[in-house]
């Protein structure tokens, strides 16, 4: 567009050029009043040529001068846009860094969590036991409660201890703790001279587990309430028994060192 004005003041340029040639010309040939009037109707035809060129520069570097407000406006509006956009970039780079971050934390409270929870849990989950030969499984809180009750029976608190493992029976009958609990039971009893009690745990023992590892040591101890209770002939049958059912045991050898002083 500005090429054309450009062009068109050119053309413009020229032909006033030549025309003021041409008067300069025929001023000098006319003398007379019509050539004055010819030049001075030429000067009015140049003067009015000059006013339109004028008029038409005017124009164009109105135009040109619009076209550069528009553009710089244009280019203002997109510097502004990209300054937006870099804004609106850096806000979501900042916003994913803090989901991110709260990720992470919310990661590390869950993994603290299940921690938490496996840890409650193991405390109710079954227990491998290897005890007196015989391998079971019981609860956390079983094996913690005949641990106990077996520590008061190592204190001499035989009838803390008694109290104790009759309270553990009763809450869990058919642990696999229950024939030593029986064993333990019979010596605190006996211990405490409640001999006959003490033949009924022991005997609970042989009939629950007759090829226990205790079951010698509970046969001797059978004999040995007899004694207590001048029941020799129930003893000796008591040690008889005992050395028939696990002769090689060493509660069968003082049992034949028993029976031997007894004829």
């Amino acid at each position: 567009m500005h090429s054309r004005h450009f062009f068109r003041f050119i053309r413009l340029t020229l032909v006033i050029g030549l025309a003021s040639a041409s008067l300069l010309s025929n001023a000098a040939l006319f003398e007379d009043d019509g050539a004055r009037r010819a030049i001075l109707d030429l000067r009015q035809k140049l003067d009015a040529t000059q006013q339109i060129l004028k008029s038409q520069s005017d124009q164009i570097l109105k135009l040109q001068t619009e076209e550069n407000a528009v553009l710089r406006r244009s280019l203002l509006d997109l510097q502004n846009q990209i300054e937006s956009l870099k804004s609106e970039q850096s806000g979501l780079r900042g916003t994913i860094e803090q989901l991110l971050r709260e990720l992470t934390d919310i990661q590390i409270k869950q993994k603290d969590v299940l921690q938490a929870v496996d840890s409650r849990l193991s405390k109710f989950e079954p227990i491998k036991v290897v005890l007196d030969g015989l391998e079971f499984q019981v609860d956390p809180s079983e094996k913690k409660e005949y641990e106990a009750s077996l520590a008061i029976f190592r204190t001499g608190e035989f009838a803390a201890a008694q109290n104790s493992l009759i309270a553990f029976l009763r809450r869990y009958p058919t642990s696999g703790y229950a024939s030593s609990v029986l064993f333990w039971l019979g010596n605190a009893q006996y211990a405490t001279k409640d001999y006959k009690e003490s033949i009924v745990n022991f005997r609970k023992l042989l009939s629950i587990a007759p090829d226990h590892t205790r079951a010698p040591d509970a046969m001797l101890a059978i004999s040995n309430c007899w004694v207590e209770l001048k029941d020799i002939k129930a003893a000796k049958k008591a040690m008889e028994d005992l050395v028939k059912l696990h002769p090689s045991s060493e509660a069968a050898q003082t049992a034949k060192d028993r029976l031997t002083r007894l004829r």
